[in-house]
């Protein structure tokens, strides 16, 4: 495989950024959702010293996958025989993964300034975590949460049809599968 796209499939590169921040999402989500209702404070620190540290991993592949396209990669070409309004769909849910990564990064690092959690959940200081609900940033970093489970599952929603459905082997452009291998 080589590191940068061609035109029917990404690079190495591209898809290793895609799948480790897929799964980095997909723990993310179900730390913060998990956080959220747990009442003990040295298990919910515990989950949160997670959710933090996969936070600023998520952000920075965003950043250097943003960064990759701009600077060092082309996107493969949209999938032959795909309506134009599906591509331009395909990528202002791309776009919105982006916004919204980011808006949840910054209201995620405004709660830890602002509520002091940054201390006490990574061991420099001592004290029971806030109510962060208490803090501006809490209403828009549960609101993207949502959102972006909301597009995770149309994304993972749209790859599978494509795979399944239409069987254009679009996973594969993702390395999942052979690129090689005939449509059905």
């Amino acid at each position: 495989m080589q590191w940068k796209s061609t035109l029917d499939r990404y690079g190495a590169v591209a898809i290793a950024i895609h799948w480790i921040t897929a799964f980095l999402i997909v723990a993310m989500l179900a730390t913060g959702f998990r956080a959220a209702g747990t009442v003990d404070p040295v298990a919910k620190a515990a989950i949160l010293r997670f959710h933090a540290a996969a936070g600023v991993s998520v952000l920075l592949l965003t950043l250097a996958r943003i960064a990759w396209w701009w600077f060092a990669d082309k996107k493969p070409e949209p999938v032959e025989g795909v309506p134009p309004l599906q591509n331009r769909l395909a990528s202002a849910v791309h776009v919105l993964f982006y916004v919204i990564i980011l808006g949840l990064a910054a209201s995620g690092v405004g709660m830890m300034i602002l509520s002091g959690a940054g201390q006490i959940i990574f061991g420099s200081a001592p004290g029971p975590l806030p109510d962060f609900w208490n803090y501006p940033p809490r209403l828009p970093h549960g609101i993207g949460a949502r959102v972006i489970l909301a597009l995770f599952v149309l994304h993972v929603g749209a790859a599978f049809y494509h795979q399944f459905v239409l069987r254009d082997r679009l996973l594969a452009r993702m390395g999942l599968g052979s690129a090689t291998a005939q449509a059905k």
